[in-house]
């Protein structure tokens, strides 16, 4: 069985709606997923924009999402911790939760949400970076889903 993540807001490759940008509302798309592989402890999801003029710009970091959950509503509150599971990271707007798509006018940029199925849950506090969850989560992916859209201005 695949492990798949998708939105109604876009299609894998399309224009991500500027209600999700910082153009817009600035507020985190609804995303859904398949159930993970069997011995899927936590998931993990890393937003990225490989295109940033200056190297890779992280726009979100969410992590230990209970194994139970297939979805995200739309407008994830921008706060550390949450009752039912899940704690966010620092982006690189240097604040925790979503920053929205945010490029330099020019050719739209590709935006990657990729979100980890771990057999583990991982040992950070909340505001933890990127590289902390990527290192973290070594040895422990069992899959990987992505969803790509784009956004220019």
């Amino acid at each position: 069985m695949r492990f798949t993540l998708t939105s109604s807001a876009f299609k894998d490759g399309e224009t991500i709606p500027v209600k999700y940008t910082c153009s817009g509302k600035d507020v985190s798309p609804p995303l859904r997923w398949s159930p993970p592989p069997r011995g899927t402890q936590s998931l993990a999801l890393i937003a990225d924009d490989p295109d940033a003029p200056g190297g890779t710009w992280v726009h979100w970091v969410f992590f230990n999402i209970p194994s139970g959950e297939r979805s995200l509503q739309e407008g994830v509150p921008r706060k550390e911790a949450f009752p039912q599971g899940g704690l966010q990271g620092f982006n690189d707007f240097r604040r925790v939760g979503y920053g929205g798509p945010c490029p330099p006018p020019g050719t739209p940029h590709r935006y990657y949400f990729k979100l980890y199925a771990l057999d583990t849950t991982l040992n950070l506090k909340p505001r933890a970076t990127k590289a902390q969850v990527v290192d973290a989560s070594k040895g422990h992916i069992l899959a990987e889903a992505r969803l790509m859209g784009r956004f220019g201005r």
